[in-house]
């Protein structure tokens, strides 16, 4: 075994606890002072991204009257928490343009809303018989497009790890000021990922972005089940809107415009008061819990 000079191991020791050091200050730096102060509400679709419907309903118009009401209800109840909307109107917005309007406000929480459908399957089959010159059945074929109408359920995602690295500007330029020592803002702009310490206190932003959407999306699903809605899980996928979020971002599919039950009671005053209700509890853990 080669032996490691005195000097050279002293250094390593020195290396080693400066980097501990600076993740026990990153970590106490965001337990003390993160604040949930700006929520982003995405609305998803819009304008001529509109195709998504049910027998009587888009999409895009029972998105954005979820994203108002729930809005509504954040502000009378977390009087504290400053609600910024992509769109509160039928306008498109690019995906890209969404996430970056919750990183220019430097948002605490992005919040994308949609609405889930079934894929249309092509089916062909024989609608009758007939006769060949010789007597014998020949099968007259036709063609039918159905979707399914039983599926139901909601489902919550977050950004995938594939497109992980998409967040490292958004981190570097919006937020650090969460994570970082105010010492530190002063050369942030000129962060330098290949320095060991300036890549251990990005990545773990990353992670701690990625475990926080993670824990949000749980806390949704799980005031989805508390109200009776059949829970399809948590999902990570990759997902442009999700993809360069320099805070914890989640998108939320709140039930399916294919099947005419879940239809229904997205469109009603019920279902949209428990929906929204669940979401607001869901933030309201969410932000005790960081908050803490």
């Amino acid at each position: 075994m080669k032996n490691i000079p005195l000097n050279r191991a002293k250094e390593i020791l020195i290396v080693l606890f400066s980097i501990l050091t600076t993740l026990t200050l990153v970590n106490q730096s965001f337990a003390q002072q993160y604040k949930i102060k700006t929520i982003v509400l995405d609305a998803g679709h819009g304008g001529k991204d509109g195709t998504t419907r049910g027998a009587y309903s888009t999409e895009k118009d029972v998105a954005l009257r979820t994203a108002l009401r729930l809005g509504k209800l954040i502000e009378e109840t977390l009087p504290d928490v400053k609600v910024v909307y992509t769109r509160t109107e039928d306008v498109f917005v690019p995906l890209y343009e969404r996430i970056g309007l919750a990183n220019q406000v430097k948002a605490d929480l992005f919040i994308s809303i949609h609405c889930n459908d079934m894929p249309v399957i092509t089916q062909r089959y024989i609608s009758g018989y007939t006769k060949s010159k010789k007597g014998k059945k020949i099968p007259i074929y036709k063609t039918r497009h159905a979707k399914s109408t039983s599926t139901r359920g909601t489902e919550t995602f977050v950004s995938g790890t594939g497109r992980i690295d998409e967040q490292d500007e958004a981190i570097k330029r919006e937020n650090a000021s969460i994570f970082l020592e105010d010492n530190y803002k002063e050369n942030y702009e000129g962060f330098d990922a290949t320095d060991p310490e300036s890549a251990i206190i990005l990545s773990l932003m990353k992670n701690t972005f990625r475990t926080q959407s993670l824990k949000f999306a749980k806390s949704i699903q799980d005031q989805y089940v508390k109200v009776g809605r059949v829970n399809r899980g948590v999902q990570e996928k990759s997902l442009a809107v999700l993809a360069r979020a320099g805070m914890p971002a989640v998108l939320t599919e709140i039930g399916f415009l294919s099947n005419p039950g879940e239809e229904d009671y997205m469109n009603s005053e019920a279902g949209q008061i428990e929906i929204t209700n669940c979401l607001l509890k869901a933030i309201q853990a969410y932000k005790l819990s960081v908050e803490i």
